[in-house]
């Protein structure tokens, strides 16, 4: 049987600033139509004949589809924007799901009735009465005014699930008590940034006036320690293009890519949008396939491009990597190692266990740890090369453990002290932010036994 006509025009898009939440314009005579079971089914009305719907469990675009179906059914005419589309068809996962046997409909299930506890309380139809920490999760305790059902919520945002109900108020408020006096707070549980961000969307649909930028200003030269990071994820992309020994294994939670060279007895591990000061990098090399580490090296998040580019094309040539299992870093490997530091004029000094060379500003430098050099189990790093405001307040930092290549050593010690790049001069007024974390010698390099094929540490 043909739907009846409706003349009703219903346009469906993402929101200009919340990337998950969908708008929903209504043109036409019977507009009224579509925007009563919108409502109904939880749209927020932001305006005359404008909806939206904004979730705390980011599947908007699944529903938004599921509205359209059955309006187009009752005979309205339904239009979704090609962006729209692209999110409803894409396919992702959470990462880190504490269900992962869940099937991603049985996921959804698990969100919905999250969701539904979050309009309730969000409406009015649930008061909590207190709240607590349990570990990691927040906990609540809360009563359905419409029926009178207490109930105990376990979990945040989309995990959020009732765990157990009760007969009246002072029954579950006893209960909780017994479990959670220790942490116990009177009302409902601070925001969660999940459901500030859903709130936010649905009341303003304006997208702020951008202000004009300034014109940026050229790149200036600067030694290769100095440089901007660039992109890292395009200069391992790069390197896997150009080298076709190396393969890519990327983890199912798409946060980090994995090179392993066809050897099987190098890796290279990356982790997308680390922080500038914690290890975005870590290079392990290994005896055979199934053997314990030789050795690795780490590096953080805002190494620059030219130093990065320089490591990765060591380990493109062929065995340059490569160094033999228990070798002793005797004291002609140290000196091959840094040699290009000494003929560029680099201060040397010696203090204690520590070899020291720093260039003439003393924004730049390479650590050596005669004591962690003949600790191979230990965790300190027996190389530190760093550049920043001081050693122990590094804008960036790479670390090697003991037996790692003398050879590597050198190449980046040539990058250091002859090698440039670019770096983008800030806007007047604006000024380089610190690094967030003050690290100190001796470093620490990742160590421990090695995990099955595909993992560094």
């Amino acid at each position: 049987m043909t739907p009846p006509f409706i003349d009703a025009h219903v346009r469906l898009d993402t929101h200009p600033t919340h990337p998950s939440a969908v708008i929903a314009t209504l043109t036409g005579a019977q507009a009224h139509i579509p925007h009563v079971g919108l409502e109904a089914a939880d749209w927020h009305v932001v305006a005359k004949n404008t909806l939206l719907l904004a979730r705390i469990d980011h599947e908007e675009p699944y529903w938004a589809e599921d509205a359209a179906r059955e309006l187009i059914a009752a005979g309205i005419a339904v239009e979704i924007t090609p962006r729209l589309r692209e999110a409803i068809d894409e396919e992702w996962t959470w990462a880190d799901y504490p269900m992962p046997w869940c099937t991603r409909t049985e996921i959804r299930e698990v969100s919905a009735e999250a969701q539904k506890i979050y309009d309730d309380i969000r409406h009015g139809h649930l008061l909590i009465h207190a709240h607590a920490q349990d570990g990691h999760t927040t906990v609540a305790v809360g009563t359905y005014l419409n029926t009178g059902k207490s109930v105990y919520l376990h979990g945040e945002n989309h995990l959020r699930q009732v765990a157990d109900t009760f007969d009246s108020p002072a029954q579950a408020l006893v209960s909780f008590e017994r479990l959670h006096g220790d942490t116990m707070r009177p009302g409902p549980a601070p925001m969660t940034d999940t459901e500030r961000a859903a709130g936010e969307a649905r009341t303003s649909l304006i997208t702020p006036p951008a202000e004009p930028e300034p014109p940026s200003p050229e790149p200036e030269t600067v030694p290769a320690y100095a440089a901007d990071t660039g992109d890292h994820d395009a200069l391992l992309d790069e390197f896997l293009n150009t080298h076709g020994e190396w393969s890519k294994w990327r983890t199912w939670s798409d946060d980090t890519t994995h090179a392993i060279h066809e050897s099987q007895t190098l890796r290279i591990e990356h982790i997308h949008e680390a922080p500038a000061h914690e290890t975005a990098w870590v290079v392990a090399a290994y005896e055979t396939p199934v053997s314990d580490r030789m050795w690795h090296l780490t590096t953080t998040g805002a190494t620059p491009a030219p130093v990065l580019q320089e490591l990765l094309d060591h380990l493109a040539d062929g065995d340059g990597w490569d160094t033999a299992v228990g070798g002793d870093l005797d004291e002609k490997s140290v000196t091959a190692a840094t040699r290009p530091l000494v003929e560029a004029g680099w201060k040397h000094g010696i203090d204690g266990r520590w070899m020291r060379w720093t260039n003439l500003s003393e924004d730049a430098g390479v650590h050596f740890d005669a004591f962690a050099a003949q600790k191979p189990s230990s965790s300190l790093a027996t190389w530190t090369i760093w550049a920043g405001p001081s050693v122990h307040q590094p804008t960036w930092a790479l670390h090697a453990s003991p037996h790692a290549p003398a050879s590597i050593i050198a190449s980046l010690a040539t990058e250091l002290a002859h090698g440039t790049g670019t770096r983008r001069p800030l806007h007047p007024g604006a000024r380089r932010q610190p690094p967030q974390r003050t690290t100190t010698l001796p470093a620490a390099a990742p160590t421990g036994p090695r995990l099955p094929a595909g993992r560094l540490h």
